[in-house]
């Protein structure tokens, strides 16, 4: 009797489960695609090391995600998840808040004029100027309103400010949905100090993150961080005002980007990809239910510090990686300064560096 009871415990357990991930209500409406066969961590170009391991804390300690980051006067600039921007001196004993945008600060760039440009995951673009005071520039394109201001640059003049909408359908905290959504709805955008107008540069990107300008700015890079690559719009020379790509199928998803202003460029990488989301692509009906999990369930990503230095052409120069227990994951933030290579992480609790010589001397294949 008892086994009859628990049987049908087990099956009705099942049914409900069953019905759950068939069922339950979900706005993500999944896109079949197919990806390329993710690069190998084990040999190759990508294959799987400790560098990052020698990492070191930078700036203020029990801070809630500093994703961005900047590095002035020897202070380094971040934003946290509870809205704030804050400076933090590198040995982490003064901290200071600039100001709370209500929002979260994601991408971080400072305008000739003085501003620190804000790109805000829920508030938009915005300005902090030297008062204190903030700012909205921009929130919306040609009558679509933002709904994942993500990553910000500027060029050097103070004329343009490139940043990325990671989509228009999903806000910020539904990064995952839109990932497995896949619907194109990311877009590169530029917006002028002069006129105050924003403008569409590319759409139907694949979550938009990570924007840098790069030698010259001769063009703009932005990542798409649910099609693992990073594309590239030509802003002068014959092919100005097109695109190409300028790196395709990454081991990850790619974050965060940033460009050394000489002759280098630093790609976060969220995670690895995932052998799950790759195998069910092609399969809409199979990542909705994937999507009713996550509900439930930890998103499947893994947890790996992982970085990549890459050349001029899109050349994989550098690659950084840490896979042991406690690693500095999610690293979502790259940038290069003078002697050290600084990291900044959506979730962790404090900013971390590595020496560049360290960073660079990793073999390469």
């Amino acid at each position: 009797m008892n086994r009859i009871r628990l049987r049908t415990a087990f099956t009705l357990l099942v049914i409900l489960v069953l019905a759950f991930l068939l069922l339950a209500p979900t706005k993500v409406q999944p896109v079949a695609w197919a990806p390329s066969t993710a690069p190998s961590l084990t040999t190759g170009v990508y294959a799987e090391n400790q560098t990052l391991k020698a990492l070191e804390m930078a700036g203020a300690p029990n801070i809630n995600g500093p994703e961005a980051l900047l590095l002035e006067d020897g202070f380094l600039i971040t934003g946290l998840h509870d809205g704030r921007v804050v400076r933090t001196s590198i040995d982490g004993k003064t901290l200071d808040v600039l100001i709370n945008t209500g929002g979260r600060p994601l991408g971080l760039a400072r305008h000739p004029d003085g501003r620190l440009i804000i790109a805000d995951g829920v508030k938009g673009l915005l300005a902090l100027d030297a008062h204190g005071q903030l700012s909205t520039l921009s929130r919306e394109v040609d009558g679509v309103p933002f709904g994942f201001t993500n990553d910000v640059t500027l060029d050097r003049a103070g004329h343009y400010a490139y940043f990325s909408d990671s989509s228009s359908r999903w806000g910020y905290g539904q990064d995952g949905e839109a990932i497995i959504e896949h619907g194109g709805d990311g877009r590169l955008l530029r917006y002028d100090f002069q006129t105050g107008k924003t403008q569409q540069l590319l759409d139907r990107l694949e979550f938009a993150n990570g924007v840098t300008l790069g030698p010259d700015e001769a063009f703009v890079l932005v990542n798409e961080t649910g099609a693992y690559r990073i594309s590239r719009y030509w802003l002068s020379g014959p092919k100005a005002g097109s695109h190409d790509l300028f790196i395709d199928n990454l081991p990850g998803l790619p974050d965060n980007l940033a460009f050394n202003g000489h002759n280098r460029f630093w790609v976060a990488l969220y995670a690895p990809r995932s052998a799950l989301l790759d195998g069910t692509a092609g399969r809409p009906y199979l990542r909705k239910m994937l999507v009713r999990a996550m509900m439930v369930l930890p998103k499947p990503v893994e947890n790996r510090a992982f970085v990549l230095g890459l050349d001029e052409e899109g050349k994989v120069i550098a690659n950084l990686q840490d896979a042991s227990r406690g690693n500095y994951s999610p690293l979502t933030t790259a940038r290069e300064y003078g002697d050290w290579l600084y990291f900044g992480s959506l979730t962790a609790s404090h900013m971390a560096r590595l020496p560049l010589g360290k960073a660079l001397q990793h073999p390469k294949n």
